[in-house]
């Protein structure tokens, strides 16, 4: 296995010091070692990590990195492909992808067709790529021989990471988290609070876990939920899109900051469509808890403000559970859109497990309840 410390070194060798990305599980341990250098920037999604590597190539002409998790890649075609390929501006980078989903790797259901793409999504958009080795004297040679290909061709080089590639290693910088809410905690409560005929879209991640497990706990049965186990910061678009076709019943969207934050232009359009049914509950611990804890600016940033100006009718923020009452209240019963920000801790339990049904059961039994 690497060591991640001693592979950024390696990386800074060979005159790479830029770096940008969204933090993936199977990187962890090297983002959390980024995070710690202090010269890191998380991206609010994976094109706009390619869009500001760009802009430090072109104002120093040095190669700059880029790292994601594979699905990430459906954010970055599009700049990679239009962008900084040798047919339009040709700008080299390099490109650290973790492999979820990898072939004859046990993964979740929704990395499986992400990992079986990978390797021929990259030849596709011929991007040269590297497995990256687990021998840190052969790790050493494909870097060198990365930036020794994007020297010449002054275009973008991948390496693949498969799954304990990196040795482990514990992320030193905290977020500053003065909040004491339990998410799963406040989740189950709102759960329970809601209309009998009222339906979720949960974000990916663990709130998703969550939503289910607290389900299966109140034999509550699972058609009420749609669960985004994929497609990162896309759950309050598909919220809308039932909300707008089944107006009779209250459409709720468990959302996180690092979703929202991604794909924030969403807000903009929830905000001017006619949906009085549509709850927007974004749940914010202002880091990447599943993949190392690597900070978002949630916590930096007024999701208020941004709401309103974007034509929500109404928000709400809670920072303590003894708010919560009161305000859910007002929430439920004023037409929407509106949104309802609930600040928590960035724990979670420790044998938190996974949805027991598969996607295609989980869509066939809420679609069967919202008919």
């Amino acid at each position: 296995m690497l060591n991640p410390q001693n592979f950024l070194k390696s990386i800074r060798a060979q005159g790479i010091q830029f770096s940008a990305g969204v933090p993936d599980s199977l990187l962890k341990d090297f983002c959390s070692v980024m995070t710690d250098e202090g010269s890191d920037i998380i991206a609010a999604n994976e094109g706009g990590a390619i869009a500001l590597a760009m802009g430090h190539h072109l104002a120093t002409g040095k190669i700059p990195l880029v790292y994601m998790q594979n699905s990430g890649f459906g954010n970055c075609v599009n700049p990679l492909a239009s962008l900084a390929d040798s047919d339009v501006y040709s700008i080299p980078m390099l490109l650290m992808v973790g492999w979820r989903g990898e072939p004859g790797v046990k993964d979740e259901p929704q990395h499986v067709k992400q990992g079986r793409i990978s390797e021929e999504l990259l030849q596709t958009m011929d991007i040269p790529y590297a497995v990256l080795s687990e021998v840190e004297a052969e790790a050493d040679k494909q870097l060198e021989e990365a930036v020794k290909v994007m020297g010449e061709s002054q275009a973008p080089y991948a390496l693949l990471v498969r799954k304990g590639t990196f040795e482990k290693y514990k992320l030193q910088t905290k977020v500053d988290n003065p909040y004491k809410i339990n998410r799963e905690e406040v989740i189950e409560w709102m759960l329970q609070k809601m209309e009998d005929e009222a339906v979720v879209v949960s974000t990916t991640g663990k709130s998703s876990r969550e939503v289910f497990e607290i389900r299966a706990k109140h034999n509550m049965g699972h058609g009420k939920d749609f669960l985004t186990v994929g497609g990162m910061g896309h759950a309050s678009q598909i919220a809308l899109g039932i909300a707008l076709s089944k107006k009779n019943r209250p459409v709720y969207c468990l959302d996180g900051d690092g979703a929202t934050i991604m794909h924030m232009g969403a807000g903009a359009i929830i905000g001017n469509q006619p949906s009085k049914n549509y709850k927007h509950i974004l749940i914010n611990n202002g880091c990447h808890e599943s993949v190392g804890g690597q900070a978002t600016v949630g916590f930096a940033i007024d999701f208020q403000k941004i709401a309103e100006a974007s034509g929500y009718n109404q928000t709400w923020l809670v920072t303590d559970m003894e708010e919560l009452p009161s305000v859910w209240d007002k929430f439920q019963s004023t037409d929407g859109p509106v949104m309802l920000e609930v600040r928590t801790t960035e724990s979670s339990r420790a044998d938190l497990g996974r949805p027991t049904t598969t996607p295609v059961q989980n869509k066939e039994a809420f679609m069967k309840n919202l008919s």
